[in-house]
């Protein structure tokens, strides 16, 4: 009887002694405590946060450039205008200013001429005609001619013109490179080498390039530019 007693003891005492030697079973909703769950949500909250900064700063970004192109575009279609509108009221200006020829200039319809009261070779009067941005004179038809001739005041002066014989084509020929039309001109006297014509208020003559005759000059009649009230 005493020894089952202490069979029985000693069996619980070991039991007893491993039970407690085995660590503790943790309870099920240990990894769902409160502060687990606090730390997830802060931490979503700032990836939240993040992401939200970064689609707004790259919305702003994207207006800004559009902006920037936008107000860039602006400028150029702004600067494209205002050169327009000045080339417009520059011609325009030009088209309504006067129409007048230089300072001892006579205006003849839309040419502008100048009588020599000096005496030259054919070839010096070309190249006074030259210095003046002009050239001798170039006679287009008769209705041309009679209103040249009423220029003229005295009777017996000669005016070289733009008009010489050359020897290759044996024609006459003016400067600009067109032949004469007899229908409109005649030369009187002898035709011949180092011949050039000299313009009286009665007739045309054909004389030597070396004489000594006052000269005709012409050039285009331009508008005077008037600047626009600024």
């Amino acid at each position: 009887m005493d020894r089952q007693v202490t069979y029985a003891d000693l069996n619980l005492l070991r039991q007893s002694a491993l039970g407690s030697s085995s660590p503790p079973a943790l309870p099920q909703d240990a990894c769902q405590s409160p502060r687990w769950n606090q730390f997830a949500l802060k931490l979503g909250c700032a990836g939240i946060i993040l992401f939200a900064l970064a689609v707004i700063g790259l919305s702003a970004s994207v207006i800004f450039l559009s902006q920037k192109s936008s107000i860039e575009k602006c400028h150029v279609d702004a600067h494209k205008e205002y050169r327009s509108t000045q080339e417009y009221r520059n011609e325009t200006t030009e088209r309504s200013g006067p129409l007048k020829c230089p300072i001892h200039w006579h205006q003849l319809q839309e040419k502008c001429l100048f009588l020599s009261h000096n005496s030259s070779s054919w070839k010096d009067s070309s190249a006074d005609c030259y210095t003046k941005q002009s050239s001798l004179l170039l006679i287009q038809d008769e209705k041309e001619l009679r209103l040249i001739k009423s220029l003229i005041k005295t009777k017996g002066l000669l005016y070289w013109i733009g008009l010489n014989f050359t020897t290759p084509e044996k024609n006459w020929k003016w400067i600009n490179g067109s032949f004469l039309n007899s229908n409109i001109l005649n030369i009187d006297g002898h035709t011949k080498e180092n011949s050039c014509a000299s313009f009286s208020k009665e007739k045309i003559f054909s004389e030597d390039c070396h004489s000594e005759n006052g000269w005709i000059c012409q050039k285009e009649l331009k508008s005077v530019r008037v600047c626009p009230d600024t």
